[in-house]
């Protein structure tokens, strides 16, 4: 049974979700600030973590931002309707996934099944290797010249995929339905921001050639070595 953490100051409606999530078989605990949210998040008993991004004592933002810092637990971002700027920031910040309220609780359900898929152990060759950068798939884990590169779910998947298909365009309909399990909407721009970060996190080679370009209106492609 996965453990979910609640962290929301709407009482009511954590009360709601829980009895929800516990009937979709969850297991779940609600914190109503983001102090005591951030203790919780931090005591790595939980499988995904939701966070509203306005909370008392501590908003959601800096509690991701300090999560972080040293936990690599999934965490979906509640956001308001309509708010690009909360989406992005929270994106940017490391966040898995979001959602915009007021949202259905079937779908809440289905994101966070998605990010508990992305996590478990998948059935496939255990390391990939392109130049520099190797993952190991069983302990998702990604070393850069021999050192550790601390990279959120979403994005160990994407270059997980990226590398899969190193030196070959893929299609950003694909990528949306691979790793985000969800069809692309144009106006979501997570795939983009994810993709953004984990340019960031790579940066670029040593002959300053990029990892990951963009081929305009079609996808991204992982570039071989030494290929312009």
């Amino acid at each position: 049974m996965n453990r979910i953490l609640i962290i929301d100051d709407d009482e009511e409606l954590c009360e709601l979700v829980s009895e929800y999530l516990a009937g979709e078989g969850f297991q779940t605990e609600a914190v109503h600030d983001g102090e005591s949210g951030l203790q919780q998040a931090l005591s790595n008993e939980y499988d995904l973590v939701t966070l509203d991004v306005m909370l008392p004592k501590k908003n959601g933002f800096d509690v991701l931002r300090e999560l972080r810092r040293t936990s690599k637990v999934p965490v979906l971002m509640l956001t308001a309707r309509g708010e690009d700027t909360e989406r992005i920031v929270g994106l940017e910040t490391g966040a898995d996934d979001y959602l915009a309220k007021p949202f259905n609780p079937r779908e809440l359900v289905a994101r966070l099944r998605a990010i508990l898929r992305r996590i478990e152990t998948p059935l496939e060759e255990d390391k990939l290797k392109v130049d520099d950068v190797e993952i190991q798939i069983s302990a998702r884990s990604v070393v850069k010249n021999g050192e550790d590169l601390a990279l959120t779910s979403v994005e160990f998947d994407l270059l997980k995929e990226l590398l899969k298909h190193a030196g070959k365009v893929i299609k950003k309909e694909d990528l949306s339905e691979t790793v985000l399990e969800r069809k692309l909407s144009p106006f979501d721009r997570s795939l983009d921001m994810h993709i953004s970060n984990l340019r960031k996190k790579l940066g670029v080679r040593d002959d300053q050639s990029e990892r990951i370009k963009t081929i305009r209106s079609v996808g991204y492609i992982y570039t071989l070595p030494n290929e312009k």
